[in-house]
């Protein structure tokens, strides 16, 4: 295909990413600062974009910037943080509406990135400081984040999963951080990291929507570019973990539903040439409704509340998620791991493998239809360093082979069984 979404303009101190489209009613402007995962700061880079968006220099508070963004004619400012492989990623972004359909409205545009430019570079803050009613607020909220995950047993499972399967690498680092790191978190330190960020992150500036790009640029350059480059870009890859028998870890709680979860190192990544297979394997084994986890695990043997598998792209890993009664460990276990023996001896058809291509096509088209979900298929380029843009990736998908699939399949191995079961359940590990 020869369809370009973006235009990357290099900067010294951050890649402006136009992507024009007529399509979308209103321009989002959304900035994402990466770095290495790291256990020292991973708390101040979860709690940071939270304290961002509660004050400016020109609107102190949040009900001020909330009447500035309501001026806007109701733009959303929005902010938020992920991990991808061996980095973390914080978004600020602010979608406000196109002064292209508002008649006498010529500075929308310019209040708005104005306003971003505010958030990002001139948070409310004295002596140096932030507003200690600012961190301490933001400071609970996360703690809220925290505490919630041990109610949801799936997300907790996972979690789990990662601490053991990954617990010498950075990717087993918490996205909200950690408890005990919040009382030495203080407005001071909290600041001066910020300051670090602004001087060490890469940043990269996505604007996408219905506008002039020689404009905007423009625009984007004069008032959210950096003056230096950044000092610290990407992560170091993880040394090899050599795999014998899988780990098998059972935790038990005072749960109705056993969660039983499985971590499997891929050794394919975005940046590889058959991660497109990788990402058809994935929807045949667990990645829709069809797959064969849903249809075995679920339906034929009615083991599974629900049964499905989910791709990490950037670090390599294949996540399966099964809710079963805590009895059925053993039987559950055994199917899943018979999946995966299935997909590894080509127990699939083309049609089964054309459906499924079809599938992921639809779904990658979808979201590219959404200006967040574009954003963030343009951007895992950003953290691949790779050009293969979405299109190629769909183009790549479509010409995957079954050879390739069964490949794919085969490079899979499994690392880590978690299983969160209730006192009494079928295990003996």
């Amino acid at each position: 295909m020869t369809k370009t979404l973006e235009t990357v303009i290099r900067g010294k101190g951050a890649d402006i990413h136009l992507v024009p489209g007529k399509k979308f009613k209103t321009v989002s402007i959304t900035a994402k600062w990466k770095a290495p995962l790291s256990r020292d700061t991973i708390t101040k880079r979860a709690l940071l974009p939270y304290v961002l968006q509660q004050g400016t220099a020109s609107y102190p508070d949040r009900s001020s910037i909330q009447a500035k963004l309501d001026e806007l004619y109701g733009a959303v400012l929005s902010v938020d943080g992920s991990k991808k492989g061996n980095n973390h990623i914080m978004t600020i972004r602010l979608e406000t509406a196109n002064q292209k359909f508002i008649s006498d409205e010529s500075s929308i545009m310019d209040d708005s990135i104005s306003l971003l430019k505010e958030i990002i570079f001139h948070p409310v803050n004295e002596n140096d400081a932030f507003l200690s009613s600012i961190v301490n607020r933001e400071k609970d909220t996360l703690r809220r984040k925290m505490s919630s995950i041990l109610d949801d047993k799936m997300r907790y499972a996972n979690m789990r999963l990662i601490d053991e399967m990954c617990s010498d690498e950075r990717y087993s680092l918490h996205i909200h951080g950690y408890e005990e790191d919040l009382e030495t978190i203080t407005p001071e330190n909290l600041y001066a990291y910020y300051r670090s960020v602004l001087k060490n992150d890469q940043l990269d500036i996505y604007v996408s929507g219905d506008f002039d790009s020689a404009v905007m640029e423009g625009k984007i350059k004069q008032a959210l570019g950096r003056d230096q480059e950044p000092a610290e870009v990407s992560a170091e890859p993880d040394k090899g973990k050599d795999l014998k028998q899988p780990d098998v870890i059972v935790e038990t709680q005072a749960v109705q539903q056993a969660k039983l979860h499985f971590g499997y190192r891929t050794n394919i990544t975005y940046a590889d040439d058959d991660y497109g297979a990788m990402h058809v394997f994935n929807g045949l084994f667990g990645g829709f409704p069809s797959s064969k986890l849903f249809i075995n695990v679920r339906e034929k043997h009615s083991l599974a509340y629900y049964a499905a598998s989910r791709l990490e792209s950037h670090k390599g890993l294949l996540f399966v998620f099964s809710g079963i009664a805590p009895d059925d460990y053993e039987q559950a276990r055994e199917i899943i791991e018979e999946q995966l023996k299935a997909m590894k001896n080509g127990d699939f058809t083309e049609e089964e493998m054309n459906d499924t291509k079809a599938l992921i096509i639809n779904q990658l088209l979808e979201t590219m239809d959404d200006t967040k979900g574009l954003i963030e298929l343009l951007y895992q380029q950003v953290v691949a360093d790779t050009d293969r843009s979405p299109y190629q990736l769909i183009e790549d998908i479509k010409n995957v082979r079954k050879e390739e699939v069964i490949h794919a399949a085969n490079k899979c191995e499994l690392d880590t069984i978690y299983l969160l079961t209730s006192k009494g359940g079928d295990s003996d590990e």
